[in-house]
C-alpha cells in the first residue's frame, strides 16, 4: 500500500507550485529566518579573544564541545552570541515529556487538549530560560580558566564579563526560540528542527573539501573517496526506508443502526513506526560517551590517572566505546517509546469510541497486543539506529575519514529533509484542492 506522502508526491507537479502563492510566501519568509539566524552566528561575544578561543577549540574538538559546535553551526567555536543555539529548548522539551509521564499534575495538563499544551509550552520556555543561564554560565567560567598556547579567550575576566555573557547567551537562546515559532506559523516545516538542520548542513562545504583536500595530498585514494560518497547516498536512502516504515494495525469499528440509516462498519489502521524514538537516543547516547573525555581536556593533564585511563578506552573506535555506545541507544530507544507511546491509553481510547482489533479483546488483551508489536518494533528500531551510528565511528577510527555527517547528524537532516518536503506537498495538495472547489461553484453559479 503506498504511503500518504507517496500520494502527496504524485499529485504534486511544477505548475501547482508557480501558482501556489502563499506558499512560495512561506518558503521565502523560511529562508530569510534562516539567513537571519546564520548571520547571528557571527556576531561575536564582546571581550573574547578570537586567536586564543580558535586554539581552546582545535585542543577540545573531540569532546562534547565539539559536538554541540557541529550542532550550532560553529557558533561555539566563535562564540557568538548564538552559542548556546537552540540545545537548552530541546533539553528543556525532553525534560518535560519525561515529567509529564512522572508528574501526574503534568499528566492531565496534557490531557486537557490545547489549554494544558499551552501551560506546557510555557513551561518548558521558563525551563529554556534556566537552563540556558546556567550553560551560559558554565560557558563564563568554563572560557576564564580553560588553558591554551595564547593564554585564556578572555580578555578581562571577571563578574562584568560573566554577567554581559550570561545576558547575551541567554538573549540569544530565546530569540532563536522565538524564531523557530515563526517558521512553524508563518513559515514551512518544524522551526526548532529547521535551526538545527541548517547549522549541520553549513559546515558540509568545509567537510567536503577536507575530504577532497585528502584525495589531492594521497592520504586517500580516489577509489575510496567514490565509495565512500556512493555509500553516504546508500545510507541516506537506507534512513529515508527506515523512517518511513511502519507496521499498520488494523481497527475495526462495528455497524450501528441510527433511525434507519447505519453508520460505522468501517476499518482503520493504527500507524506504529519503526523509530518511535527519534534522535533522542544517539543524542543522549553521544552526550553521556563524550562527557569524560570533555572533563580530561579540561583538566589537561592535571586530573587523577584513572580518568586518563577510562578517556584512552573511550576513544573513537575503541572497542568499549562502541559497546557502550550501542548499549545505550538500545536503552534510551526502549526508554523513549515506552515515554512517548502508552499501549494502556491507546487501548483504552479505542475502546471508548468502539474500535477494536480483530481476534483481540478490547482493553488489556489490545494493550499486551500493542505493548508485544511495539516491543518487536523497537528492537528493530534500535539496531538501525545503532548501525547507522557505529559506521561513522569506525570509517573515523580505521580510516581517518573527516566523516562530518555522523549518525546523529545525518539522522537529523534526513528526517528534518523529509518533514519538510512532506509540509510543503501538503501545502500543494491543500492548494489543487482549494482551486478544485472555486471552479465547480464558478460552474454552478454559470449552470
Amino acid at each position: 500500500m503506498a504511503s500518504s506522502a507517496d500520494q502527496l508526491a504524485s499529485q504534486m507537479n511544477f505548475g501547482a507550485f508557480g501558482k501556489a502563492t502563499e506558499l512560495k510566501k512561506r518558503i521565502w519568509f523560511t529562508l530569510l529566518a534562516l539567513v537571519v539566524y546564520r548571520l547571528g552566528t557571527y556576531i561575536p561575544l564582546p571581550g573574547i579573544d578570537p586567536v586564543a578561543l580558535k586554539e581552546i577549540f582545535r585542543q577540545n574538538a573531540g569532546g562534547i564541545i565539539g559536538m554541540f559546535d557541529m550542532f550550532s553551526g560553529g557558533a561555539l567555536g566563535r562564540m557568538s552570541i548564538l552559542a548556546l543555539n537552540i540545545m537548552p529548548y530541546i533539553s528543556a522539551a525532553i525534560i518535560m515529556q519525561l515529567m509529564t509521564a512522572v508528574s501526574p499534575n503534568l499528566e492531565a495538563l496534557k490531557k486537557e487538549g490545547e489549554v494544558g499544551r499551552k501551560k506546557i509550552n510555557q513551561y518548558t520556555r521558563y525551563l529554556t530560560v534556566l537552563l540556558a543561564a546556567v550553560q551560559a554560565y558554565g560557558i563564563a567560567t568554563g572560557m576564564e580558566s580553560l588553558p591554551g598556547a595564547n593564554g585564556t579567550a578572555v580578555m578581562d575576566p571577571g563578574m562584568f564579563f560573566r554577567v554581559t555573557t550570561v545576558i547575551t547567551l541567554v538573549g540569544g537562546t530565546i530569540f532563536l526560540m522565538w524564531l523557530g515559532e515563526q517558521i512553524t506559523a508563518r513559515g514551512v516545516g518544524n522551526g526548532i528542527s529547521l535551526i538545527i538542520f541548517s547549522g549541520i548542513v553549513a559546515n558540509l562545504p568545509q567537510a567536503l573539501a577536507g575530504t577532497l583536500e585528502l584525495g589531492r595530498t594521497g592520504a586517500l585514494s580516489t577509489l575510496f573517496i567514490l565509495l565512500l560518497l556512493v555509500m553516504a547516498v546508500g545510507v541516506i536512502a537506507f534512513i529515508c526506508f527506515m523512517e518511513r516504515s511502519q507496521r499498520r494495525i488494523l481497527v475495526q469499528y462495528p455497524k450501528r443502526q441510527v433511525g434507519n440509516r447505519m453508520f460505522g462498519g468501517e476499518s482503520s489502521h493504527l500507524p506504529l513506526k519503526l523509530n518511535v524514538s527519534g534522535v533522542i537516543p544517539p543524542i543522549f547516547a553521544s552526550s553521556l560517551l563524550l562527557m569524560p573525555i570533555t572533563v580530561a581536556q579540561m583538566s589537561a593533564g592535571t586530573g587523577p590517572e584513572w580518568l586518563g585511563t577510562v578517556t584512552s578506552l573511550l576513544g573513537h573506535g575503541q572497542p568499549l566505546y562502541v559497546a557502550l555506545y550501542v548499549g545505550l541507544i538500545v536503552f534510551f530507544a526502549f526508554f523513549y517509546t515506552a515515554i512517548v507511546f502508552n499501549p494502556q491509553e491507546t487501548a483504552e481510547n479505542l475502546r471508548k469510541y468502539g474500535g477494536f482489533v480483530p481476534g483481540i479483546r478490547p482493553g488489556k488483551n489490545t494493550a499486551d497486543y500493542l505493548d508485544f508489536v511495539l516491543t518487536r518494533l523497537t528492537v528493530v528500531g534500535a539496531g538501525y539506529l545503532a548501525a547507522v551510528c557505529i559506521l561513522p565511528e569506525i570509517l573515523i577510527s580505521q580510516y581517518s575519514v573527516p566523516f562530518y555527517f555522523g549518525g546523529t547528524s545525518l539522522l537529523i537532516v534526513v528526517t528534518v529533509t523529509m518533514d519538510t518536503v512532506t509540509q510543503i506537498q501538503s501545502h500543494l495538495l491543500a492548494h489543487q484542492y482549494e482551486g478544485l472547489i472555486k471552479k465547480s461553484k464558478i460552474r454552478g453559479r454559470r449552470g
